[in-house]
């Protein structure tokens, strides 16, 4: 039996940190537990929940900034960039149902500690690139704030770069700043249908290293995309290969056009709307010519 504490603040996790210190006692540390299932299982009779520490404390859309404590669902981050049209850019993606928790379980302080970062990754950075504060606590029970809540801040170490992807293991991240971003006018993905595994991987390569902007790329091999609850891609009858575009319209319906003239698939590429949602899943309809 593994006994968890759930502080409601920063001050109660200064506690926690600070009597396991003492005691030699290690701690797994979770936010929500949405990702768990990373690595190999820790063996720790105490655990801190960190779902307590929750709320939104600063968010300015003209200034692209956003504070929140480490504990706040992702779900309720993206919908309140929603509402102002703009989005965390890195793209995080729900990996609690693969992960064997359910969905929309993640929080802001568990994608930052992981580094995770979706498939915009390849175009506006991973989210150690997004982290610009943090306040949090070390292994000895010290509290220690870092960063700050502007963009160009060049204050001391940046240590924000080292907490990301250290999952909890240098301090215990209890509230922290990101940047955002607008989010773009129009999304459009074009699909390449039919290519096997090596005409998908030539396809992909090319628009990544064109002057196309692609913010996205996958392959599908059949099975998976007979599987896809895109009705679209799941009727395709083969592989399905996505190109993801973002931005201007015009801009957006020129690069599409650019990206199916030079298409390497044995079937007429097609075009779709990509829709975000919450939780960084997406939905797929056909465009009508």
């Amino acid at each position: 039996m593994t006994d968890t504490f759930r502080p409601e603040n920063a001050d109660q996790v200064v506690e926690a940190v600070a009597w396991a210190a003492a005691e030699a006692q290690p701690l797994e540390v979770a936010g929500r537990g949405s990702k768990r299932g990373f690595g190999r299982p820790v063996e720790a009779a105490h655990a801190i929940d960190l779902s307590g520490l929750s709320g939104i404390t600063l968010y300015e859309p003209e200034e692209l900034v956003l504070s929140a404590r480490a504990g706040t669902p992702l779900a309720e981050i993206e919908a309140t960039l929603a509402a102002e049209r703009q989005q965390l850019a890195f793209e995080p993606g729900d990996l609690g149902p693969l992960l064997g928790a359910g969905a929309g379980q993640g929080s802001i302080g568990g994608v930052l500690a992981c580094n995770l970062a979706g498939p915009r990754r390849i175009k506006a950075g991973a989210a150690r690139d997004h982290f610009l504060g943090a306040r949090a606590v070390s292994g000895r029970g010290e509290a220690f704030k870092c960063g700050g809540r502007v963009v160009k801040n060049v204050t001391g170490y940046d240590l924000c770069k080292l907490l990301a992807g250290s999952y909890g293991t240098l301090a215990l991240l209890t509230d922290v700043t990101v940047k955002v971003m607008p989010a773009p006018e129009k999304t459009r993905t074009v699909l390449l249908l039919g290519l096997d595994d090596v005409g998908a991987r030539a396809a992909m390569t090319r628009a990544l290293q064109s002057s196309h902007e692609v913010s996205g790329a996958a392959h599908l091999p059949a099975p998976v995309a007979a599987r896809s609850a895109v009705s679209y891609v799941a009727q395709a009858g083969g592989a399905v290969t996505a190109l993801r575009v973002e931005g201007p319209g015009p801009s957006v319906a020129y690069r599409c056009a650019a990206l199916r003239r030079t298409r390497s698939s044995p079937n007429e590429p097609v075009e779709l709307g990509l829709l975000p949602v919450v939780h960084s899943s997406f939905f797929l309809q056909k465009v009508e010519p």
